[in-house]
């Protein structure tokens, strides 16, 4: 490191002559020059050697200054320690004293903030807790009070705990009838009457309602069945005091009422049957109609042909009276003429005693093949499910085995009736059929008979 600063140095040096050797003009200039130079290096040398000096005195000065700084803290800390263990050990026996001061008290300390503490999570998820909603603050602020134990519980709160658990007990056993809002199914709040039926059930004229567990009170997004439970609410509702009303009471506190609002209705069944359901019942429908249809012009056909059994007189309204017709127009001819007329009358009015059923009984067969169509079409579905998901999760499958169920249930359920149907307008067809060919061929044989 020395030679490299002397090395330095003597660059420094020989540029500083260089630069002289440029300024001066002659030798005597350039000694001038190097004098008055090394005049400014000493006295610039002298100058950075006070300001060293100083800046050593101010160093040694803060470096004191830190060091009495640093025994006054540790002084601070040391009193501070001993306070600390002097109030440490005061804590001590202040709890020593107020245990001792306090003996059975601490017990009961105990007692009351367990009960109110159980009392405020029972209250909290009873239907009371609508009607008298005051008394959770009178719970937290006892539970908190007895938690800190630096206070006595007073007569009032102890009564006052007490009272509310007695009223809990009689208010599960009333039916209470109050104003308050409640929450519409549409999200509308409304002000309204309500009935409390003990801790079961909470009602209104539309329905039942459902306590959440943020504290509000709102209507069922689906009420159960129409009639036999919304309509004793409504009953409820009106009812007097003293008067005895049928109820639909849920004893689970709302678990049976959950059940039948998530069971499927008639209208869920038949969406769960998809596209191919739909055809089914419109086919229904369809053969329903036609056989009413069938079935009506087949009675007053064959009340009108017995009321033609009865008289002389051939009338045109009815079948019968066609055929006997078309015998009196041709009752002149010979017997093998008058048995084709009245065979031709005959089977002119088969088209209008048989129209119509053919159709009735391919209903009746082709909605079991379109319920098995549904049925495959649902299992495939269920297929590519499991396939794209697993089997693990049944929800995922529920949509395809439902279609596949529900399909098939709707073909037997027109198809079935569509056989019986069937079944009574044929034989009405073939009751007047049978007559017609009776009829006609007693004709024929009292014809042949006069003739002979």
């Amino acid at each position: 490191m020395k030679y490299i600063s002397i090395l330095i140095a003597y660059a420094f040096l020989v540029c500083g002559i260089a630069q002289a050797q440029e300024d001066a003009s002659s030798m005597d200039q350039l000694l001038q020059q190097i004098e008055r130079g090394q005049a400014r290096d000493s006295a610039d040398a002298r100058e950075r050697e006070a300001r060293f000096a100083q800046a050593r005195n101010e160093q040694q000065n803060l470096l004191n200054e830190s060091r009495r700084e640093r025994t006054r803290e540790e002084n601070r800390s040391a009193r501070l320690e001993a306070l600390f263990n002097s109030n440490q050990q005061k804590i001590v026996d202040a709890r020593a004293a107020l245990d001792e001061r306090l003996g059975a008290l601490k017990e009961l300390f105990g007692v009351l903030q367990t009960v109110s503490g159980d009392a405020q999570g029972r209250f909290n998820t009873s239907l009371t807790n609508i009607q008298f909603p005051d008394r959770e603050d009178f719970l937290v602020q006892l539970g908190s009070k007895m938690a800190g134990a630096n206070s006595l519980a007073s007569i009032e709160e102890i009564e006052r705990l007490w009272f509310e658990l007695q009223r809990e007990v009689v208010q599960s056993g009333k039916v209470a009838r109050f104003p308050m809002d409640i929450t519409l199914a549409d999200g509308e709040v409304v002000n309204t009457d309500v009935v409390r039926v003990g801790t079961f059930n909470i009602v209104f004229e539309d329905g039942y309602l459902q306590y959440g567990s943020t504290g509000n009170v709102s209507e069922l997004q689906r009420q159960p069945e129409q009639g036999r439970y919304t309509g004793s609410t409504g009953d409820m509702l009106d009812a007097d005091a003293g008067e005895t009303v049928t109820f639909g009471l849920d004893g689970t506190r709302g678990g049976i009422l959950a059940l039948l609002v998530e069971s499927p209705t008639i209208k869920d069944r038949i969406n769960q049957g998809g596209i191919v359901g739909y055809c089914i019942i419109g086919l229904g429908l369809v053969g329903l109609l036609i056989a009413g249809v069938r079935w009506m012009g087949l009675s007053s056909a064959s009340r009108k042909v017995t009321a033609q059994l009865k008289s002389d007189t051939a009338s045109n309204d009815n079948p019968l009276g066609r055929v006997l017709a078309a015998y009196e127009a041709n009752q002149d001819a010979d017997t093998e003429t008058i048995e084709l007329k009245l065979s031709e009358a005959a089977l002119k009015e088969m088209p209008d005693l048989t129209k119509g059923l053919l159709f009735i009984k391919v209903i009746s067969v082709v909605a079991p093949l379109m319920g098995l169509l549904g049925t495959v079409t649902g299992m495939i579905k269920t297929f590519q499910v499991i396939t794209l998901y697993g089997a693990g999760d049944p929800k995922m499958m529920a949509g395809g085995i439902s279609q596949a169920l529900m399909t098939t249930v709707l073909g037997l359920c027109v198809a079935i009736p569509m056989v019986l149907i069937h079944t009574l307008v044929s034989g009405q067809s073939r009751k007047i059929v049978n007559i017609l060919q009776s009829q006609s061929a007693g004709i024929v044989a009292a014809h042949s008979e006069k003739q002979a």
